[in-house]
């Protein structure tokens, strides 16, 4: 059985695992059925992995509803290299400006990197309204002459979601989706590449999956080093140097489980937005004790972010409710507050108890 303090785990990151793929994992270290050896031990150039990416590639298209002309990149660096790489790949050498939308912490992360590379062109910037909403439809402009558009799905530290796909159809989309990747169902095949880092839905930390078209890893680019050449990535089938064996088959695990136990991305929004729905229930309902962060309709089904009426009664949350064995709440170090990360594997249950908790310390602390 998980312990408590795994299955009360709210931490943004690294994020929760299922627990079947915790407990298999676990079993696995010290020896895999039908090897006799260690995950930590397997050579990346077997052919059991060969069959390990081979699965995980499959099963992340049929998740995302993809065909063969995406290909699927296990990739190291983090989203914090898929700054760099994206620019690298598809703006360096261009004069027209790639479009940019600054909605947090983790998008503004993005720019700077891509301004190295070549133009840019920020068409939002929610730093007035303190990022705590998203922009509407009416306050953004694309240019079909970018050579891409990017922006974030959910902003972790702020807890802010968007709930569409934003830009041209004519113009390739790239998406850091690294805080709700395969959380829930959507229009994937509309987008040229998706990136989302594995702490947060997918993984440990080590690996991050690139989903890209492949019209856009062929198209004629900058000669770039082969370990940041997507094209290169693809064809060695990310085993281009030692990839990290052990992150990506937790990744494959965690795929498994999507599909065996959850039973895909709309059973697992289902899931997702009722923990929300329970979280946010209670703050609204909290007199203005807990106060919500971000505006209603955009909030994210993955962090919710709030504060308390003082920094002392913040302090005293944090205290109190680790000792009651939840971790993890303590906001971003960027805005600080406190944060409640409900990501794939953390269970309606531990959504209850957190709710049961948050609703006694609220009524403890109105009586004091």
């Amino acid at each position: 059985m998980m312990n408590l303090q795994n299955s009360l785990n709210f931490s943004g990151g690294p994020g929760a695992l299922p627990e079947s793929v915790l407990l298999q994992l676990s079993e696995e270290l010290i020896q895999v059925p039908g090897l006799g050896i260690s995950i930590l031990g397997i050579s990346h150039r077997s052919e059991w992995f060969a069959e390990v990416i081979s699965e995980l590639e499959d099963n992340i298209r049929a998740l995302l509803g993809l065909n063969e002309k995406y290909h699927v990149l296990l990739l190291q660096g983090g989203a914090t290299q898929q700054f760099s790489m994206v620019p690298m790949t598809l703006l360096r050498g261009k004069s027209t400006a790639a479009e940019y939308i600054q909605t947090g912490y983790w998008s503004g992360k993005a720019i700077p990197e891509a301004k190295l590379e070549g133009p840019i062109r920020v068409i939002w910037n929610g730093r007035a309204a303190g990022f705590n909403r998203l922009p509407t439809d009416d306050e953004l402009c694309f240019s079909p002459d970018a050579p891409y558009i990017h922006y974030i799905s959910n902003e972790t530290v702020e807890g802010l979601q968007f709930q569409r796909v934003l830009g041209r159809d004519d113009v390739p989309r790239v998406c850091d989706m690294s805080s709700d990747f395969l959380s829930k169902p959507g229009d994937f095949e509309r987008f040229s590449l998706i990136y989302a880092h594995a702490q947060k839905n997918i993984g440990p930390s080590g690996i991050t999956v690139v989903v890209v078209r492949d019209e856009l890893i062929e198209q004629p680019h900058a000669e770039l080093p082969s370990f940041l050449d997507y094209k290169t990535q693809a064809k060695a089938h990310s085993n281009f140097n030692t990839p990290p064996v052990f992150a990506i088959y937790a990744v494959l695990l965690v795929t498994r489980w999507l599909i065996k136990d959850i039973g895909g991305l709309t059973q697992m929004d289902r899931i997702n937005r009722r923990k929300a729905e329970l979280l946010y229930g209670l703050i609204d309902d909290s007199d203005g004790f807990y106060q919500g962060r971000a505006e209603t309709a955009d909030r994210s089904l993955m962090n919710v972010v709030f504060n308390l009426p003082s920094l002392e009664l913040e302090k005293r949350f944090i205290q109190e409710s680790q000792a009651a064995g939840f971790s993890g709440l303590a906001g971003h170090r960027a805005i600080g507050g406190l944060r409640a990360s409900i990501y794939n594997a953390v269970t309606i249950e531990a959504v209850e108890e957190l709710v049961n908790f948050m609703d006694a310390f609220w009524r403890k602390s109105v009586r004091n």
